[in-house]
């Protein structure tokens, strides 16, 4: 089985077109995700290139499978233009959300491009079970002055706090992704100036990451909506920063733009 791995501002992510059993995917991202066994990352994608419109399904290192992901399919893009042969590409992407458009122009470093995904739009999220202010309070999280939902396919749920540096993200993540039915990607989110906001984030099915692109997309639609920031926003996390152009009345849809880079390849037995 070949690979390619790929990360988005830390947020990696190994790549495969082989013809993979979709059933053989979820203990296959458990295996090859494993940081200590494995090769290590965040999440495994299987992509198709046959027809016009290429595929892409992810799965996070837990195995589960993911709806979406913007570092995930500007990292796909990436690896579908190595695949192709050609330094630019833009083309709509066949996911499990639905065709999302994506584009890769090269960069002055051939491992490195910059690379857009169209997120689609952000709706309202799901709704936590419980007292969610009162679960936030047990788990000593009084510095959240307000939170909301918001989904790109995907759950997510935003928090402003003075300080995201000082969450305890190990401890309190598991709590808040359990809050959810269907689980969480919490985000831990505060605002820098009118077009710069700051976030760390725990993944579902992933644990802390580097970066969350369809996190970043939804956050700073979030604080957009609440008018904190302006249309378009650069997101600082700990892997760097990504900017999104938010959705508003001339746009209907959010936009990732970032870097992703080509880490290596490799070939695994099938096993």
């Amino acid at each position: 089985m070949f690979l390619t791995k790929h990360h988005a501002l830390g947020n990696d992510f190994l790549v495969s077109f082989d013809d993979v059993d979709p059933e053989r995917a979820v203990d296959l991202a458990r295996t090859i995700c494993d940081r200590r066994t494995g090769i290590g990352a965040d999440g495994l994608m299987l992509g198709e290139d046959a027809g016009a419109t290429p595929r892409m399904r992810l799965w996070n290192s837990d195995g589960s499978p993911a709806e979406i992901s913007g570092n995930g399919l500007r990292c796909f893009g990436q690896a579908l233009s190595m695949r192709r042969g050609i330094s630019a590409l833009d083309v709509d992407v066949d996911t499990a959300n639905g065709l999302r458009r994506c584009a890769v122009v090269p960069t002055s470093n051939p491992a490195v491009v910059d690379a857009s995904a169209d997120m689609g739009p952000v709706t309202h999220g799901d709704d936590p079970a419980g007292d969610f202010d009162a679960l936030l309070v047990g788990l000593g999280l009084e510095s959240v002055s307000r939170w909301a939902t918001g989904a790109v396919g995907n759950p997510h749920v935003v928090l402003e706090t003075a300080d995201p540096s000082a969450i305890d993200l190990a401890a309190v993540g598991p709590a808040i992704e359990a809050a959810f039915a269907h689980g969480v990607n919490a985000h831990f989110v505060r605002r820098l100036t009118d077009d710069r906001i700051e976030l760390r984030v725990w993944e579902r099915g992933a644990g802390i990451t580097q970066a969350c692109g369809s996190g970043a997309t939804v956050s700073a639609q979030t604080l957009h909506d609440w008018g904190s920031v302006g249309s378009r926003v650069a997101v600082d996390m700990p892997g760097g920063t990504a900017r999104v152009d938010v959705m508003d009345d001339e746009h209907p849809t959010a936009v990732l733009h970032g870097p992703a880079t080509f880490v290596g390849s490799i070939e695994v037995p099938r096993g």
